[in-house]
């Protein structure tokens, strides 16, 4: 990695860390795995071992607004576990926003992974080795989303990007409401090289901690809310409707860097007929 890179992507961490307020509690609740995992004010750790994983949902659910965390993964051999924290509607026909985080064996990074669901599909895989230890400090992973676009920061850098183009027979999720869901469970069938790394017991339990959940979004109340969380909202305005230079700069540096996977380029799996959105500008 040359020099100058490594001092620019300094300058952009320095600079540009958002650390999350709120408290876990006030706004999550431990839907499976509560016997080895615990929450207290805004502090959770998540347990995977061969009883179960584990998992929180939100008391609420959403329409749009920025959903933020700091996490610390997994340390050590995490082969086969994956941390998962998204964004989900209910039913087939679901909406989804995904961070997850594949562990690895010991001495290799893990895989920041991507995706986002309309109407049930899927198929929108975008993969990140990510530039620092994710094991060792918390880092801050960020769902911006609103009409215009959605957005995934990591520590306030912007790593992609998926925009609104409903009015072009493209699917978005603007009119589903979803909760925040994070998870640790065993998934040695996939996660790691496609399932030969499986998941070694003895380095059992998994914990992955969590601090200062905010969810800065705009609450469900029915219907009525796909209008009113639209419009005149905080994550509506005009700097919310396209990334800064600045911030263009920083994705680009992270994607001709860290990006190690795209839907988009995989030509082997749609035979050459790309999704729509491939062929639109996406930021």
């Amino acid at each position: 990695m040359a020099s100058y890179q490594v001092l620019s992507l300094a300058f952009f961490i320095s600079f540009h860390l958002v650390v999350a307020n709120g408290i876990f509690s006030d706004n999550m609740y431990i839907n499976w795995g509560a016997h080895h995992s615990w929450m207290h004010g805004d502090d959770l750790q998540l347990v995977l071992d061969k009883s179960s994983g584990s998992g929180v949902q939100s008391k609420g659910t959403f329409l749009f607004g920025s959903i933020e965390a700091l996490i610390k993964l997994v340390p050590g051999n995490s082969a086969g576990t994956v941390t998962a924290y998204y964004l989900s509607s209910t039913g087939d026909k679901h909406d989804e926003i995904d961070f997850e985080f594949l562990g690895n064996v010991s001495g290799k990074p893990y895989i920041i992974h991507t995706n986002i669901f309309t109407q049930g599909v899927g198929d929108r895989e975008q993969q990140f080795y990510p530039w620092f230890d994710p094991t060792t400090d918390y880092h801050n992973y960020t769902i911006h989303w609103n009409p215009i676009a959605v957005v995934w920061y990591v520590d306030d850098i912007p790593i992609r990007v998926f925009r609104n183009y409903q009015r072009q027979g493209i699917g978005y999720p603007n009119a589903q409401a979803m909760r925040v869901y994070s998870s640790l469970w065993n998934a040695d069938n996939w996660a790691t090289r496609g399932g030969l790394d499986k998941i070694d017991w003895n380095s059992a339990p998994f914990v992955a901690k969590y601090r200062n959940f905010r969810p800065r979004a705009c609450f469900w109340h029915g219907p009525v809310s796909i209008t009113q969380c639209a419009v005149n909202n905080w994550y509506n305005s005009p700097q919310y409707s396209q990334l800064s230079y600045d911030k263009q700069g920083q994705m680009a540096w992270i994607r001709n860097n860290y990006m190690i996977y795209d839907y988009c380029k995989d030509a082997k799996r749609f035979n050459g007929q790309f999704p729509s959105e491939c062929f639109k500008p996406q930021y």
